[in-house]
């Protein structure tokens, strides 16, 4: 259910929804006004939040059509959380749900959307280390594009080689061309040659 889904907290335009989720005999008014005073809290705090009040969905609707926006974190309020003055807060990156009190509500929402960010990122960078494949010559170079590698090898930086890789690579393997060269340089020994060319490599380039 949408659960890798969630945009990075610092992207989104609202970062978390409020859903009131009222039972029949519950007090109606004094969770919507629980859900507005919260949501006023957190965007005092800088924190973009909104509130759906809308009453022609119910609350499980509500969760899908947020998580499907992919908006990071839902913090849910029924009744027996107005009575224990908290609130259920579900993170929407893995699913995650904890009560949060109301007495400091946005500095532990900000904590929780920072977890949320730090997540993210840690787990796009493993599926990111996961598909580079560090090549040294042609034949290395065409069998990781062939299986959709993310590639890293030594490279001379020439216009014109640039150009031929990609002339050469058009077709079933799709034309391929750098993307950036990486901050963090590995080690590229004296002699190191550029595996396209074979002239003197300068540097790695994705």
């Amino acid at each position: 259910m949408g659960m890798t889904k969630a945009l990075p907290p610092k992207v989104t335009s609202t970062q978390v929804v409020v859903i009131p989720v009222p039972y029949k005999d519950a007090n109606t008014q004094g969770i919507y006004d629980a859900c507005a005073a919260m949501v006023k809290e957190m965007n005092e705090s800088g924190i973009r939040a909104e509130a759906d009040f809308r009453d022609n969905y119910s609350p499980s609707w509500k969760y899908s059509h947020w998580e499907m926006k992919g908006f990071p974190l839902r913090i849910e309020i029924g009744p027996k959380d107005l009575a224990n003055n908290q609130v259920r807060a579900v993170r929407c990156d893995n699913g995650a749900k904890t009560d949060i009190p109301m007495a400091n509500l946005a500095e532990q929402v900000k904590d929780v959307l920072t977890t949320i960010q730090q997540n993210l990122f840690d787990v796009a960078k493993q599926k990111r280390d996961a598909c580079v494949q560090i090549v040294r010559s042609w034949d290395e170079f065409t069998v990781a594009l062939s299986q959709k590698k993310l590639i890293l090898a030594p490279w001379c930086d020439e216009e014109d080689v640039k150009k031929d890789v990609k002339t050469r690579t058009k077709g079933e393997m799709g034309a391929a061309k750098t993307l950036c060269s990486p901050f963090d340089q590995l080690e590229l020994p004296e002699g190191t040659l550029c595996f396209a060319s074979g002239k003197p490599a300068k540097k790695w380039t994705y």
